[in-house]
């Protein structure tokens, strides 16, 4: 966790666009004998966080921009529970008029993330 929430300023799908966000930290797991960080934001609800990533299937299996994965707040001994099952498109996966935000470069998943949601039919 940082001290206080940092401001994180990232692109969007809509050209010259950019969402600000405030980043309280990053989490941290590991996949394939590597430990990996993501930069987490805050969720909708107090004390939730929520990721935005892509990773080896992006464009492939899965929309292109982004996914996201909304994460229950962290437990007392600040341990949150990282369910990739659970990661979600964003409208900008189903219409060119949504205003999506993109990830930050640091949570470019150098694997493949087989679960969540995938490429809506309508855009394969």
């Amino acid at each position: 966790a940082h001290d206080t929430p940092r401001a994180v300023t990232v692109g969007a799908v809509a050209e010259g666009l950019q969402h600000v966000y405030q980043a309280p930290g990053e989490i941290e797991f590991e996949f394939g004998g590597r430990t990996h960080r993501l930069t987490a934001f805050n969720g909708h609800t107090p004390g939730s966080l929520f990721v935005l990533f892509t990773d080896r299937t992006s464009g492939v299996t899965t929309y292109p921009a982004n996914r996201s994965l909304a994460l229950d707040a962290p437990a007392s001994d600040g341990t949150v529970a990282v369910d990739f099952n659970r990661a979600t498109n964003l409208p900008c996966a189903y219409t060119d008029f949504a205003t999506c935000p993109l990830p930050p470069a640091e949570n470019r998943l150098p694997f493949a993330v087989e679960a969540g949601e995938k490429l809506p039919y309508e855009r394969s």
